[in-house]
Formats: structure tokens, C-alpha cells, sequence
């Protein structure tokens, strides 16, 4: 285990990433479970922090650390300091977590952390601990793997420039299709797997998604299909999801 740690995170440079994702998965679970605590008032848990009358949400500590850790990482980490490179990371990780928690309050400009609307801010925090899992495996999204289409020479060179830009300009508007279908979840991971992109792009859009109601206006019939599916497949996904986020983080009003 010590040495595939080794081989895998350490020796391919992507220890400040690690370091990076656990910090931020710690800090989400204390989070949650403080913010658990308060809402069920334990006596000997401290309460919100406040100034006066005005209450100082974590987001605000979140901003904090994500801009000293994040000027630090530009202006004095670099390849000879790998301890700091660990530090700033894992202080950028702490302030994204804390940020993304209520991202929620930061969308509707208002409280809604507990509310049904507040279940946006755990969807934040599962799409941005995803993307930074498949970064740490080393599976980056489409365009950033690293490929050089330009280590040709004459005219080899700029057939394989212009062969990938074709190709990235498919595979992107793939994406767009998908995520105008209302699929998230499959656009974003199919930035890293192209099948999926395939796939959401080409099935009927989900019924609330711009594309449904721009372009089956005039097709009930696949209108309607995308309803059943919802109800059929989707729903069950749905609240299947709501029974991890309120295992997580806690019951939401509504």
C-alpha cells in the first residue's frame, strides 16, 4: 500500500492534491456536524460565531483561506518546497469546503442552509470532490491530459494541431448538449470518460432542461417519453441521493 501510494501520488507530483482532497473532506464532515450540533442546540457545543448581532457565516472564513493559501501557492511554493506545497493546498482545500458549504447562500443571496434550496450547496460539494478525486487518479478532462498534438514537424505537425482541435471541439460540444439536457452528472464525468458524453448527448433531455423546453415544444410525444423516464428512472435516483446528502449533512427543511 506504502509503495502504490508512493508510485501513484507521490512520485507523479500530486501529494499537494491529495492533501488537498482530504482536507477538504474533513473539513465538510466537521462542518456539517458542527453546524448539526448547533441546530440541535447542544449545550457544551459552541454556537455561531457573531460580531455584535450580525452572525459570521463559514463562508466567509472559507474566502479567507482559500485567498491567503491560494496567494501563498502563487507567490512562494514552487518544486523546492514541498512541504509548503502541502500547507497552501491543504489551507485551499479547508476554505473550498467551507465556501461550497453554503455555496447555496451565496446563489440565492439569503439563508437557506437548512432549507430545500440548501441542498444546492451538497451538490456543489459532491460535484467538487468528484473532479478532485479523478485528478488525483491522474484522469484529467478532455484537453488537459498532457497531449501534445503539436510534437510533429512540417506538415505532420499541423495535421495533428488541426486533428485535435476538431476533435476537442466535438467532444466540447458533446458536453454542451449534455449539460443543456439537464444531465449534469454525466456531462462533468464525461469530460473525463467521452463515452458518456456520447450517450447523454444523443438520449432524450430530462423535462425541465432548457433543451426540453425549447425543442419539444412542438414533439409531446418526446415530451412525454421524458416525463416517464423522470418518473421511472430518475426519481428513484433522486431520492436515493437525498438519503446521502441528509446522512451527510443532515435533514433539510422541505
Amino acid at each position: 500500500m506504502t509503495h502504490t501510494f508512493s508510485d501513484t501520488i507521490v512520485a507523479t507530483g500530486r501529494l499537494p492534491l491529495f492533501m488537498m482532497m482530504v482536507a477538504f473532506a474533513l473539513t465538510f464532515l466537521f462542518i456539517r456536524f458542527s453546524t448539526r450540533m448547533i441546530r440541535a442546540e447542544v449545550r457544551w457545543w459552541p454556537g455561531n460565531i457573531t460580531t455584535g448581532t450580525v452572525h459570521i457565516h463559514h463562508v466567509v472564513f472559507g474566502l479567507i483561506a482559500m485567498l491567503v493559501s491560494g496567494f501563498g501557492f502563487i507567490a512562494v511554493a514552487s518544486y523546492h518546497t514541498p512541504v509548503l506545497n502541502c500547507v497552501f493546498a491543504s489551507g485551499f482545500g479547508i476554505g473550498s469546503a467551507l465556501v461550497l458549504d453554503e455555496f447555496a447562500l451565496v446563489l440565492h443571496l439569503r439563508d437557506v442552509y437548512w432549507s430545500a434550496e440548501g441542498r444546492t450547496s451538497i451538490d456543489a460539494i459532491f460535484v467538487a470532490f468528484a473532479i478532485t478525486v479523478m485528478f488525483v487518479l491522474g484522469i484529467h478532462p478532455i484537453g488537459l491530459d498532457g497531449n501534445d498534438f503539436s510534437s510533429s514537424d512540417g506538415e505532420s505537425r499541423w495535421l495533428g494541431i488541426t486533428i485535435g482541435i476538431v476533435v476537442l471541439a466535438i467532444q466540447y460540444s458533446l458536453a454542451v448538449v449534455t449539460l443543456l439536457k439537464g444531465k449534469i452528472w454525466t456531462g462533468l464525468l464525461g469530460m473525463f470518460f467521452v463515452p458518456l458524453l456520447i450517450v447523454g448527448s444523443v438520449r432524450l433531455a430530462r423535462p425541465d432542461s432548457p433543451w426540453a423546453r425549447r425543442r419539444y415544444v412542438h414533439r409531446p410525444s418526446a415530451m412525454e417519453r421524458s416525463r416517464h423516464r423522470e418518473v421511472r428512472y430518475r426519481k428513484p435516483v433522486a431520492q436515493m441521493k437525498v438519503r446521502v446528502q441528509e446522512a451527510l449533512a443532515g435533514r433539510f427543511d422541505g
